[in-house]
């Protein structure tokens, strides 16, 4: 008799995009779906109480997408309840997701795995990779989480318990390279959430820039490029050389950052996560490492199924 395939959903309620995934532990195939939360043009964010409303509006939607009309038994429900793994991380919209996967989990008779958005992050890039199996290694490896909450260099290490134990080893110290990029994109007149749009406009641009990171220690700033970009877009630079200087100074301090951790760990893998690193112009430049797919790099519910998966043995 053919065993039943295992089914794990994964939920996530992130700053600005409400996200569900159900993976199929058999198979490793996932299905996804994801909405941004709306952001009004000219506007660089939104309030946690706006969040948390379009999160409860939207996440029906999204997990309609992922579930199939005939009511699937799930193994598990693994979902994002605060942005990193600390005591004391926390952030409203988060509570959309972890309510939804309570009730969920009361419903079916699961108890849902809590994880944070950044944990998830990290998985669904191995996931992405195809590196899962460094969970099951003694040795760490190296991830960014580069968004525009986060500018971290973590040493992970796989952990029975938890999964990952993670270390941050390296950060921002003012803005994060996502904020630079959507400050930088704002002022140009594109839309909120402005990576694609920025990178595009970047493409277009003929200028050659020699940049020199601000680090401290093994730790970057990057409030100065904003500021660079403003006064270079003030001066008549065109859109596109802007673009291009602004992304190309978050490229140099990340390849920074990756040179510093090399030199310190030695040659670890290093693994490429989050929205910032959907950037193929980033990614193409950075001389090694293994960069998730866009869709598993940008805000997503598949790590958090990946760690539900982990916790029960499935994977």
């Amino acid at each position: 008799m053919r065993r039943q395939m295992s089914k794990i959903l994964g939920i996530d309620t992130s700053n600005y995009t409400t996200s569900a995934a159900l993976l199929d532990t058999d198979s490793m195939k996932v299905v996804q779906s994801k909405m941004l939360l709306p952001v009004k043009r000219g506007e660089k964010g939104l309030r946690q109480s706006d969040a948390v409303f379009h999160h409860t509006k939207q996440l029906p939607r999204v997990l309609k997408d992922v579930m199939p009309e005939n009511a699937v038994k799930l193994s598990g429900i693994g979902v994002s309840v605060k942005p990193r793994s600390f005591d004391g991380s926390y952030m409203p919209c988060f509570l959309v997701g972890q309510s939804a996967a309570e009730v969920m989990g009361l419903a079916l008779g699961l108890v849902p795995e809590f994880t944070s958005h950044q944990t998830g992050h990290i998985l669904a890039a191995l996931y992405s990779c195809k590196m899962l199996k460094l969970l099951k290694e003694d040795s760490s490896f190296i991830a960014f989480h580069v968004s525009g909450g986060t500018t971290d260099m973590l040493l992970c290490t796989p952990n029975k318990d938890t999964v990952l134990n993670i270390e941050t080893i390296g950060c921002s110290l003012d803005l994060n390279a996502g904020q630079v990029i959507d400050r930088t994109g704002i002022m140009l007149g594109l839309d909120f959430p402005c990576g694609i749009e920025l990178e595009r406009l970047a493409l277009k641009s003929g200028a050659s820039y020699r940049i020199k990171p601000s680090m401290k220690d093994m730790n970057c700033c990057l409030s100065g490029v904003e500021n660079q970009c403003r006064n270079m877009y003030g001066s008549g630079v065109s859109k596109e050389d802007v673009a291009f200087f602004g992304i190309s100074s978050v490229l140099a301090a990340i390849k920074e950052m990756t040179k510093l951790a090399k030199l310190k760990y030695g040659e670890l893998p290093f693994i490429y996560a989050g929205g910032v690193m959907s950037n193929k112009f980033i990614a193409s430049n950075l001389e090694h490492g293994y960069f998730a797919e866009p869709e598993f790099s940008r805000d997503n519910a598949v790590g958090a199924a990946i760690y539900s998966a982990v916790r029960k043995g499935l994977i």
